[in-house]
């Protein structure tokens, strides 16, 4: 009896309906608002509804009735109500460790809420322990549910093979007195969207977005506060520090302005999203949301109740449960279909896809409902394939279609222009696709994610400036962040004055960056690489929102020769792109031969004489070249991070040799406008330096 009218005794509103189970959260009805949430083993359910955001006490509750429930759901429609109402939840129930331990003190954020309001009076350690938390609670804001207006902004849907991912975090990238935004949409949805015509100038295809859910900065040490991200307190809601203004309403819109704007600039918004744990930490965390519904659902434990862990934050949720798997999925959606993101990037994916007790499966459910799902069948879908616990799953990473960060490229890369033994072969499977890593096979397109930095670790600059970290001003004494950086500081330890170390900090920023942007595969860059911002040797800024953490404009500052460097690398990787995808060749051998027609692309390696590649543990150089069937080769690359320079054969080309591109030379020569016809059968490969030719019928397409 679905319209059955159902009044509780002590409320003071007009009318309670039964309502209806879906759609979960709040909804906007013909007749007020839905309200549903799951709550399995719950015994009562109280639905509080308050006055405005940061009210301590409500102003109406309504309990729920055994009528108001369907199965493992509690939903009531109530009369009167329309946007803007802020609620939140009681769930009364048993305390029994090891089940569910249910927290009726507490007032509960629904998981499902699409806008938070109240955290003018929240406070975190209030929500710890037995004692009330009215006063300082959050509260769940009824919003529209419209959809992104894909008629009018489409999706760029850019194929995998011209797309160059940035990474960026929201609030860091448009802060600062030199970022040109004005001060009130610095470090927001809306000052990022001021920012998009650099990266459009710059040449990125998409954006990687650092965690925009609803985090709790607060989940942090004292006199620290979360900058990251990484502890969501709500799946659904944009960060409301990205907003512009005080108004909970205004976020979605304000994240639908800036996806708007990305897609008319031909930009791709794609999330890092956080679904393998919470901020509601380990079992001495706050109740805030979905431990209060059920903790014993949504998180993996023990017998005696404990959280199993393999986050590294106090919890791992339990993504192979059927409601949890429907909340994960209705937050893609919501993000995918009401705000039109076109991707996302699981944060330690891989632990998404453990059973009960944490058990690796083979066929993770969460994985097969999304790839099932024809609404989210068109987004970009990547993870990482690590998790603290110890998985770590590349190339047999558990899901058809999600592609996974590459670790091994951004180690080996690093390992070989540092000028480790044992790291030449290494690099030429990485510069190839792989195909070490992918069952002998160069990794489809999609699949593997190419980076040498990202927000965790190092920037470029820092990457050659230190070899260890330098994390004291995040207040652990240096014990946070990665101990094994495969860094190299290039003589001296952080800034020097040293005309010589400079030198070669810049040449191996250049070769660094070359090799990741023209390899074999999908790049991704981090914010401020390309300008040679540095973290002072900060390896992990999770709590720097200051100037360390944020993006670098002052052009005083700006190594505005490797900004040019770089845009130039990437209007050669999109013009040229067929010469950066993957090559296929036999899995039992380096040398790629594998052609089927006179026109096929077939890669072959070298040493300092044709053919004749030098695989051994002592050597630091590697080239190869791109030849047409048995017409000659049409592109060579060198490779040398050897103290000394080395005389290097060239093959025979299809047409004249022209030089493109030559790290050892001085801005703007390192890669210029105009290719250098090259008329030798020999070149000299200056130490630590990378050299590109290109044969004469691609230079001369080639606008710089």
């Amino acid at each position: 009896m679905p319209n059955a009218f159902c009044l509780a005794a002590d409320t003071a509103v007009s009318k309670m309906h039964l309502g209806t189970p879906w759609p979960l959260g709040s909804t906007i009805t013909t007749r007020g608002v839905n309200f549903s949430v799951a709550a399995p083993t719950a015994k009562r359910v109280e639905l509080l509804l308050f006055a405005d955001a940061n009210a301590t006490q409500p102003e109406h509750i309504l309990k729920l009735q055994p009528c108001h429930r369907s199965g493992d759901y509690w939903h009531v429609e109530v009369e009167g109500l329309q946007t803007g109402c802020c609620y939140g939840y009681r769930i009364f129930g048993p305390h029994n460790p090891g089940s569910d331990s249910f927290h009726p003190s507490k007032v509960l954020l629904d998981p499902c809420t699409r806008a938070i309001s109240g955290w003018d009076i929240y406070q975190r350690e209030q929500a710890k322990g037995s004692s009330p938390n009215i006063q300082a609670c959050l509260k769940g804001v009824v919003c529209e549910r419209e959809h992104f207006d894909f008629a009018s902004h489409p999706r760029p849907r850019t194929p995998w093979d011209r797309s160059v991912i940035y990474e960026l975090h929201v609030g860091g990238f448009s802060s600062g007195p030199k970022s040109e935004v004005t001060p009130q949409r610095q470090g927001t949805f809306l000052g990022l969207i001021d920012k998009l015509p650099y990266l459009r100038k710059l040449g990125i295809t998409a954006i990687e977005l650092l965690p925009i859910f609803a985090f709790d900065p607060s989940d942090a040490p004292t006199g620290r506060d979360n900058y990251w991200g990484y502890s969501p307190l709500n799946w659904f809601t944009p960060h409301p520090k990205y907003v512009h203004g005080d108004d909970p309403l205004q976020a979605r819109q304000q994240v639908r302005e800036l996806v708007a704007a990305c897609h008319d600039e031909g930009i791709e918004v794609i999330l890092d999203v956080v679904y393998n744990h919470t901020t509601e930490g380990s079992i001495d965390g706050p109740t805030l949301s979905w431990r209060g519904f059920s903790d014993a659902l949504y998180y993996h434990q023990n017998d005696s109740g404990e959280y199993l862990d393999v986050s590294g934050c106090g919890n791992s949720i339990a993504a192979n449960r059927p409601i949890v798997r429907q909340l994960i999925l209705e937050s893609m959606r919501c993000w995918a279909i009401e705000l039109g993101v076109d991707g996302f990037r699981f944060d330690l994916g891989i632990a998404l896809s453990r059973g009960e007790g944490l058990k690796p499966l083979e066929q993770p459910p969460l994985f097969e409902e999304i790839e099932a799902d024809p609404e989210l069948s068109d987004l970009k879908l990547f993870s990482e394939p690590w998790d603290c616990g110890g998985l770590y799953r590349l190339s047999d990473f558990p899901a058809h279609r999600i592609g996974t960060w590459n670790g091994h490229y951004r180690d080996d890369l690093r390992a070989f222009w540092k000028g480790d033994e044992d790291s030449a072969w290494r690099m030429g499977q990485r510069l190839s696709g792989s195909a070490d890593l992918y069952k002998g096979e160069p990794a489809p397109l999609g699949r593997s994610l190419n980076f040498i930095t990202a927000h965790d670790g190092f920037t470029l600059n820092d990457l050659v400036s230190f070899n260890r970290k330098h994390n004291l001003a995040n207040g652990e004494c240096n014990r946070d962040g990665e101990n094994h950086n495969n860094s190299w500081n290039n003589g001296i330890e952080g800034p020097c004055s040293d005309h010589a170390v400079q030198a070669l900090r810049h040449r191996q920023m250049r070769n660094l960056i070359a090799t990741l942007l023209l390899s074999r595969g999908v790049p991704m860059l981090l914010m401020g690489d390309e300008v040679g911002r540095s973290q002072g040797g900060n390896n992990n800024s999770w709590c720097q929102d200051n100037p360390l953490g944020w993006m670098l404009w002052n052009p005083e500052q700006c190594d505005m020769d490797l900004h040019l460097f770089v845009s130039r690398l990437l209007m050669i990787r999109h013009q040229l792109s067929e010469l950066f995808s993957p090559v296929n060749h036999p899995p039992e051998e380096m040398p790629v031969r594998l052609q089927q027609s006179p026109d096929d692309l077939w890669m072959q390696w070298h040493g300092v004489e044709i053919d004749k590649p030098d695989w051994g543990s002592w050597s630091h150089t590697i080239c190869y070249s791109l030849n047409r069937g048995s017409s000659g080769a049409v592109m060579w690359m060198g490779f040398n991070a050897y103290s000394k320079a080395m005389h290097f054969d060239l093959p025979e080309p299809t047409s004249a040799w022209h030089r493109i591109l030559d790290t050892a030379r001085p801005s703007p020569d390192d890669l210029p406008a105009r290719p250098n016809a090259w008329t030798s059968e020999d070149i000299d490969l200056q130490n630590h330096s990378m050299l590109i030719l290109l044969a004469e019928e691609y230079a001369s397409k080639l606008k710089l």
